[in-house]
This record gives structure tokens, sequence and C-alpha cells, in this order.
């Protein structure tokens, strides 16, 4: 709203218009919350009213979507928005020129929400708004498309601090591709980074059934599972009807640190544990398992810390170890190869490259390391061959409301055997399943 029409509106309401555009917003600010505590029980019958009529006293008021916003940012109180909830439909407009345009229900949402977190809580009516007024919204082709993007479900906008030309937002419910056919012979697979396992199956609303329910798979891989080998027996009998098979890798210098699983309805060949290297196998990070037509590994590939301090080993020692394992299975069978690897490789792969480059996880050595251990030995990163411009993350941090934001990095990989990447039917991720700073991600491949 500009000062010359701040001004109109208070000379309308019989109000003086003087000071500067602060003091004139904080004027109609006030007048604006006096309206509609004056609404009161005739609301419902102001509702069936007409707006036009004589009779009606309250005046209504013209402004944009956004200027409305910019005119609640003072909620004083959590009663004075239950006063604002129960007049929100009788709010009328104030004419202005000839011209109407409807107080829009943000205001009483921004109001609802400022005032909430004030008293240091939520309404139920202010999470119910927020959910219904993200179906209007848009994300267009190329850094938009023409579906309608519910702002619930944040992965769905583009949020990247430097985006090209051409990216767009991962959206799983338009880029998940449909299972083969019938008459197709496949194997679906998932992996998560969980971030303690015990803690997750306590997690109130998270179910492991229901996850097995929706996405049907065959095998999951688990990463970060910090279990002892004590508690390995106890989750075991309560693992998910149908997958008898599992395998757990755990940490022997650490313990409720790193950890890997393997858990599956398909009974594998051979099953092994790490590396075959002591240097590198008492942490608990590798899980093998031999099927018909590939080695599947669970992999948790350490993070480089903080300071870096283990930088130097991870990309001198670990990577080259797990790349030459790896190559030396590929000489009987395809591998298929997943997990957290701790490095986004890529700029698209990280919400804010510019201010990460020192941060463990995208230095350039660990990039550099990834490239030249994987992908230059004929592994292929399978999501980004399938999405070569789509922005999509696999782990926010907890702080600073960065899921919410869709602040995030894409950590999480399947990596295939070049002999097999043909055959990948599908490469994709699910933000939306929660309980861990990773979600998981999963792998369709055709036999």
């Amino acid at each position: 709203m500009t000062i010359q029409q701040l001004r109109t509106a208070l000379r309308t309401a019989g109000i003086p218009p003087k000071g500067l555009k602060r003091k004139l917003v904080s004027a109609l600010q006030s007048y604006l919350a006096k309206e509609i505590d004056g609404a009161g029980e005739s609301s419902l019958l102001a509702d069936k009213q007409d707006p036009s009529s004589n009779s009606d006293k309250r005046i209504s008021m013209m402004m944009e979507t956004k200027s409305v916003e910019d005119q609640v940012q003072d909620a004083n109180s959590f009663s004075k928005v239950s006063k604002v909830q129960q007049s929100r439909r009788t709010v009328k407009q104030l004419q202005i020129k000839g011209k109407t345009v409807d107080v829009n229900a943000k205001m009483v949402a921004t109001e609802q929400k400022k005032s909430a977190c004030a008293s240091g809580r939520m309404t139920s009516l202010t999470k119910k708004k927020a959910s219904s007024d993200v179906d209007s919204k848009y994300v267009s082709a190329k850094n938009r498309d023409t579906l309608p993007v519910n702002l619930s479900e944040p992965w769905t906008i583009l949020a990247h601090k430097k985006p090209q030309k051409g990216w767009i937002a991962y959206n799983p419910r338009t880029m998940r591709r449909s299972l083969p056919t019938e008459n197709t012979k496949f194997v679906k697979i998932l992996s998560w980074n969980v971030n303690g396992l015990r803690a997750l199956l306590k997690l109130e609303g998270f179910s492991a059934m229901e996850l097995a329910k929706q996405e049907n798979f065959d095998v999951l891989c688990l990463q970060e599972t910090k279990l002892q080998e004590k508690d390995v027996e106890s989750i075991k009998q309560s693992l998910i009807e149908g997958y008898e098979n599992s395998f757990w890798a755990c940490s022997n210098t650490r313990l409720g640190y790193s950890g890997t699983a393997i858990i599956s309805r398909i009974k594998p060949l051979s099953v092994r544990y790490g590396l075959g290297m002591s240097d590198h196998d008492s942490e608990g990070r590798v899980v093998t398992a031999e099927f018909d037509s590939f080695y599947l590994l669970s992999v948790y590939v350490p993070n480089s810390g903080d300071g870096l301090r283990r930088l130097t080993y991870r990309i001198t020692e670990w990577d080259p170890s797990l790349s030459n394992y790896i190559k030396e299975l590929e000489k009987s069978k395809a591998v298929i190869l997943t997990g957290d690897f701790n490095c986004a490789h890529e700029e698209i792969d990280i919400y804010n490259p510019a201010g990460n480059r020192r941060s463990a996880g995208f230095t350039i050595e660990e990039r550099q390391s990834f490239s030249t251990n994987f992908l230059s030995r004929g592994f292929v990163d399978t999501f980004r061959k399938q999405n070569p411009d789509v922005v999509g993350y696999t782990y926010w941090g907890y702080r600073h409301g960065a899921r919410k934001g869709n602040k995030g990095w894409r950590l999480d990989y399947f990596l295939v055997s070049d002999a097999i990447a043909d055959d990948v039917h599908d490469s994709f991720i699910l933000p939306d399943v929660i309980g861990s700073d990773h979600c998981p991600i999963g792998l369709v491949l055709k036999l």
C-alpha cells in the first residue's frame, strides 16, 4: 500500500491521516482490530447481509493481498486472535475510489501465526489454514511447472541459493515412474539413513509396517542404525512381517555409533561384513549381500567431521578401499552400491554451495574423490542420470527449519555398475517420509 492509499483509507474511516508511513500503518491496524472485535455475535447474520446494503454500517477496505500481510505485523495476544477467528468471515470491505477488494483470509492466518508464536503455541486453526492456502500456489516450467504445489510439501518448491536455468524441483508425485508391467521381473530396493533405529521405531506416528505396505519393497538397506550387537536380536523380533532375512554390522569401537543393515524378503546367496580390512571394519559401515544377478552393498561412508579432521582418511584410505572392493566384486557380478556417502557431488546437490566450500560433505577433495573412485570407475549415479536438471535433496539439518524450507543436501545415492545402468527403471527419493534427518531413497531394477 502506498502512503497515498493509506491516507485515503484513513480519511474514509474518519481518522486524521497524519505522520510517516509507519504511523499510518499503525493507525490503520488499530482501526481494523476494532472493526474485527466489534463483529462479535452478529457475525453469522452479517454474513447473510448484502454487502452493498445501506443499512450495513461496517466499512470495507481495498487492499492488495500482499499489503494485507503488511498491516498485521503487531498481533499482540492470543485472545485477540480468538476474536479474529470468530469474526473472520464477517470482515467487510472499505470502499476507496469506487473499487473494493476483500480483506483476505490471509490477514487472519498471519495474525494467528504471529500471536501463537508469541504465546508459545500454534492453534489448530492456523495449521488448517496453512494447509488449505497452499493449493493455490504454483511453480512454473523450468523453475515451476503447471501443476499445483502444496506448501506442506516443501520439496516440490525449488530451493537453491544459485539455481541454474532449466533446474526444477523434485516432485515424487509427478516424477516417479509407474512400476514395470506384471510380466516384467524386477526388484525394488529402499535405502535409508535412519539416524538411530531404536529411536525411529519408538517415534510416535511412524510405522515401519505402513512404510512397507506403501512401498512394497523387496530389500531395505539401513545406515547409521547406532545399534550395539546386544540390541540386534531384540530388533529382529520387531522386524516387518515377511522380511525374515536381516544382516547387521555394528560398531565395535564406539558404542551407539554408525552401523548398517540389509533387511530382505529375498534370501541372499551369501553375506559379507566390512571390506575385509581391519583398518576400516571396526565401525560397522558395510554389509554386502549377494543375489542371483548382483551384489548389493549398504554403506555408510565416514563423515569428514568437524574441522575436517577425517578428511585425509576419507579420501586417501576409505574411498579408494571401498572402490577397489566393489571393483573386485564386479568381476563376477554387477554391483549396486547404496547408502549415505556424506558427499553432495555437484552444486545442484546442495542448497547453499558457496557457503559450504569447506564444510564436510562438500569440499572439493570429497567431490573429486567421489568422481575418481566411483563415477570414473564405471559406476552410475542413477538419480542424476534419470534427472539431470532436478534439485532433489535427501538430508536436511535439524537447525533453522532446514527441512521446512527445503534447504538440504543430496547425500544418499544408488550407484550401479555401468553394465546394468540401462536396466534401472526408476531411481527416486521419498522426501515425505520423516523420522530422521535423512529420507529414504529407492531403486527399481529390471532383472
